[in-house]
């Protein structure tokens, strides 16, 4: 019995290794091709898209011929809008819509950037920027660096909306909290104001092995916890300080920006869904960021801008690897 057990582990080890390098071979097989993309901004005009989508579904139900009238007239007044933009005569106002989807990282940053750079080199009296945000949070230092960004559009008094339809939390909602006004959806997911740091200790395993674990360092906090060596009381308290510095700044930046809120009572590290961070004034109107934009190509030029970054094959590889599991979760 017991070699049976022995063998069918064996199995089951080489089973899940192989199953391992399947998943890597095509992580690696995808990234790799899609490698190949050019690199720059890429700017959709959005009220034709929705135009050109609802003159699909009109064909398909009535009849292509039935249109024929509407689609020459649509065609005319595009050459007159073309001809009036060629002009610098415009019609409407204009909104920008960027997308920013967020990881651990916040490795969108880098096209956020330039997207945002472009917008300030064209904007003018009347236009506004609306941030599609999808954003479960992550390291700090990357995520305010994304929330700078977005403050650099405030700073030009480029009016800054930014619509949550799942997700802007921890690091996600530190970006979100600078807008002029926030629109979430009536369950995505807002909050968790809060800090976290956490790592394990292999100290107790390696005496066991009878393995010892040397670290130099300089300074008296140049390193507070390890993985590996022996922890001290004072490492851990250092570590509680630090952690509750950077809560004190995520605090403070959303009592600059959101003046409404109560801090003590969102600050806990909780979330909320939309309807509830209504309630919380975390978010200041449940809408979808769809009918938001369906609303505005009445009234206004909408222009999805985004730019489109060449990355290098290892970042592919992790960026692979970061969404099979996020697929997994």
């Amino acid at each position: 019995m017991s070699g049976f057990l022995a063998a069918y582990g064996l199995f089951l080890a080489e089973l899940i290794t192989l199953a391992a390098l399947v998943v890597a071979v095509v992580i690696f097989v995808v990234a790799v091709r899609r490698g190949g993309r050019g690199e720059g901004l890429v700017v959709q005009h959005l009220n034709r898209s929705f135009e050109d989508a609802a003159d699909e579904l009109k064909a398909a139900i009535d009849g292509k011929g039935r249109h024929k009238k509407e689609a020459k007239a649509r065609a005319k007044q595009r050459k007159r809008e073309d001809k009036a933009r060629a002009k610098d005569e415009r019609q409407k106002p204009r909104t920008f819509v960027i997308d920013f989807k967020g990881d651990m990282r916040a490795s969108a940053v880098a096209s956020l950037r330039e997207e945002i750079s472009a917008v300030l080199q064209v904007a003018k009296a009347g236009d506004e920027v609306l941030v599609k945000l999808e954003n479960p949070g992550g390291t700090v230092h990357e995520h305010g660096l994304a929330a700078s960004q977005l403050l650099r559009l405030k700073q030009r008094s480029l009016p800054l909306t930014v619509a949550v339809d799942k997700v802007a939390a921890s690091g996600g909602y530190l970006m979100a909290c600078v807008a002029d006004r926030i629109i979430a959806a009536p369950f995505a997911i807002v909050g968790s104001i809060g800090v976290l740091a956490q790592l394990p200790n292999f100290n107790r395993l390696l005496e066991e092995k009878g393995i010892d674990f040397e670290q130099v360092t300089a300074g008296r906090y140049k390193r507070t916890l390890t993985i590996f060596g022996k922890n001290t009381e004072e490492g851990r308290e250092k570590l509680r300080q630090e952690v509750e510095d950077v809560h004190a700044l995520f605090k403070a930046q959303i009592g600059q920006h959101r003046p409404q809120v109560d801090l003590e009572r969102v600050s806990t590290g909780e979330y909320w869904h939309g309807i509830r961070a209504l309630e919380l004034k975390l978010v200041d109107e449940l809408r979808t960021s769809d009918d938001v934009l369906l609303e505005a190509t009445q009234q206004r030029d909408l222009y999805h801008v985004a730019y489109k970054r060449r990355r290098g094959w290892s970042e592919r590889v992790l960026g692979g690897v970061d969404g099979l599991l996020e697929r997994l979760g």
